[in-house]
């Protein structure tokens, strides 16, 4: 009796690890690729937890000339960031691009909110793949602002990709409340 309970336990310890296994695996049947633009470091930090809580690809969007403090003083209306995001057209450089972007089927974009939408980098970012029955959900990172009208934007930059509103994230967002979070589309 005490054999058949001993096994009978192993069985069900093994079951339990193997659902508790295909749970976590649910998250990844999809590709996922986590891209982002952080100015000063603080979305890469959210980008980087939610990589990781998602098991997903990482990939900066880094402009190819990098913005100054200068450049980032919203106060200055002649700063870099203010003149880019003055002008909707503004279509700031990226120094490397994605390899392969036809094997992810959902792509995260993370950016700081910026004069109450996207950064213009951000613009380029979708105008630069084809991003056609794709999965698009913005995130972002901002003191106070909301994500305004950036999945609007980035919806009519990529017309043929499914861009969700996304949601914006304090700093200090746990790795397990971006998980919660991006599960809906995994």
């Amino acid at each position: 009796m005490k054999r058949i309970l001993a096994v009978l336990t192993m069985m069900l310890t093994a079951l339990t690890i193997s659902n508790s296994n295909a749970k976590d695996n649910e998250m990844t049947d999809k590709k996922v690729l986590v891209a982002y633009f952080s100015a000063t470091g603080t979305t890469a930090g959210v980008a980087e937890r939610l990589a990781k809580a998602i098991s997903g690809d990482l990939f900066e969007i880094k402009p190819e000339q990098p913005y100054t403090a200068a450049d980032l003083n919203w106060r200055d209306k002649q700063s870099r960031s203010s003149v880019e995001m003055d002008d909707m057209s503004s279509r700031p450089a990226i120094a490397s691009k994605v390899e392969d972007m036809s094997r992810y089927n959902v792509v995260f974009v993370g950016f700081p909110i910026w004069w109450y939408r996207e950064p213009s980098i951000i613009d380029t970012f979708m105008e630069s793949y084809d991003f056609t029955d794709k999965t698009i959900i913005p995130f972002a990172t901002s003191g106070g602002s909301g994500m305004g009208k950036s999945g609007e934007i980035m919806q009519s930059l990529s017309p043929k990709a499914k861009v969700l509103s996304g949601k914006r994230f304090p700093a200090d967002v746990s790795e397990d409340e971006l998980k919660a979070w991006a599960k809906e589309w995994l």
